[in-house]
């Protein structure tokens, strides 16, 4: 990754006074922490939520068969269409008078997936956030932009009570109005940004669209989420405002952001924190548990959660399990792209952070990108649209750029895509996730 000189890193390591007591144990003090909070929540889950109950018995397991962590895998996975078939409050194992709160995702593609906290789930969901915002680099007292959404989506409300639990301030800004973005990161001095990474993009266009340096900003740290993003547009984004970008993980059916986090002093993979959400890799394929290392899809399953226990539930991120570095606890590699997210081309895999990749890798190309997916009788049509920089801005750049990007795609993806560069702006910006693939092909 491009090295660049970052400002006061040695202000942002964290000392070992600073660090909870989880954060410092040892992996047998992690493993028997787990083994008694996964017997908890497995009874937790089978007595009081009528799907588990069924499931289990489907599947002649018992939560008294689990005795050690790798009994795990006897039990039946968790998937989104579970949580859909038991719309919108069957997942819960509480009474709904002692559910604090509801989020659920935007149901674009069906029933949105419902997930309930109690007053302590709310708790938990604070002190992780709050113990990943250290991990990035916050302090108390340092001022916290979040500019993630505010509403049923997790983002913006977890963002904001992870870091009051730190001791910051808090810029309850949500997304869009860019403009208004930048005149407040000018106006209030912020430290910390929490944001989508594409939409952080859309801030830097703002910033160069009114003559501002983002590298003179105040920002020092960036904790970015919710989608995939590559080390490729880490660096983009470092460079451009001189800051720290780190990956944040989380989705709301475990919890909400939290639930991994990089530490700005390694920014080597994301620690898990294994004292509430315990991690296996599997094969997408066959649900095999996969060794440490191995590349899979990635399952969790919730140790503390009450008001709605997750049960091996499958992620479709792809990830592998890494051993800590800055922590015990164990790192899950930056997500390379999502089972469901896989585009199958002409019969070759392929996931829009490759793309990505190959087009920061041409710095007349902008970061903003989509992917149009057609198909002309029996072939599938691949394109790619990129925005050219505005200080690039020539027919001759264009043309270039065009071609560098369509035999960067073939030679290490193996298809042959159309490139079309748009002017500077002319691809939409999302105010949240950025919607990278559209396929117009016919359903099947």
């Amino acid at each position: 990754m491009l090295q660049i000189p970052l400002r006061k890193l040695s202000e942002l390591k964290p000392q070992a006074a600073q660090l909870d007591r989880y954060e410092l144990a040892s992996r047998d003090e992690l493993a028997a922490w787990q083994r008694e909070r996964l017997a908890w929540s497995l009874h937790h889950a089978y007595e009081n939520v009528p799907h588990y109950k069924a499931k289990f018995d489907a599947a002649g397991v018992h939560p008294d068969d689990f005795k050690d962590l790798s009994d795990l895998s006897k039990f039946p996975f968790t998937t989104k269409a579970d949580l859909r078939d038991n719309y919108p409050f069957g997942m819960f194992a509480v009474p709904q008078d002692q559910i604090a709160r509801v989020h659920g995702s935007s149901g674009t593609t069906g029933k949105p997936t419902v997930v309930g906290y109690t007053k302590r789930d709310i708790d938990t969901w604070a002190d992780v956030v709050a113990r990943s915002i250290r991990a990035s680099g916050g302090r108390p007292g340092m001022k916290v932009h979040v500019a993630y959404g505010y509403g049923l989506f997790t983002g913006g409300l977890g963002a904001h009570y992870g870091a009051e639990r730190l001791g910051c301030m808090v810029i309850p800004m949500s997304g869009g109005m860019t403009e208004r973005q930048v005149q407040l990161i000018q106006d209030f001095q912020p430290d910390i940004i929490m944001v989508t990474p594409s939409y952080m993009l859309a801030i830097l266009d703002e910033f160069r669209k009114q003559g501002l340096d983002p590298r003179k900003s105040s920002l020092k740290v960036g904790i970015f989420g919710a989608e995939p993003w590559t080390n490729a547009m880490r660096s983009e984004i470092e460079e451009a405002f001189d800051i720290h970008a780190v990956d944040i993980y989380g989705l709301s059916e475990v919890m909400g952001p939290g639930v991994a986090c990089e530490c700005v002093e390694s920014k080597d993979g994301l620690h898990i924190w294994e004292d509430h959400f315990y991690p296996e890799v599997i094969n997408p394929m066959t649900g095999e548990v996969l060794p440490d290392e191995e590349e899979g899809e990635l399952v969790f399953t919730s140790l503390t959660k009450e008001a709605m226990p997750v049960i091996r539930y499958r992620t479709r991120d792809l990830t592998r399990l890494l051993p800590g570095t800055a922590r015990s606890m164990r790192r899950m590699e930056k997500i390379t792209g999502r089972t469901d997210d896989m585009m199958i081309v002409r019969g070759v895999n392929v996931f829009p952070t490759q793309i990505e990749e190959k087009l920061l890798a041409i710095p007349t190309l902008s970061g903003h990108y989509q992917i149009i997916l057609t198909r002309e009788g029996r072939m599938d049509q691949m394109e790619i649209r990129a925005e050219i920089r505005p200080d690039a801005d020539y027919p001759e750049t264009r043309k270039a750029a065009a071609e560098r990007l369509s035999q960067a795609i073939k030679d290490t993806i193996g298809i042959t895509a159309q490139v079309n560069v748009l002017d500077p702006e002319g691809i939409e910006r999302s105010l949240g996730k950025a919607r990278r693939v559209i396929d117009r092909r016919p359903k099947e």
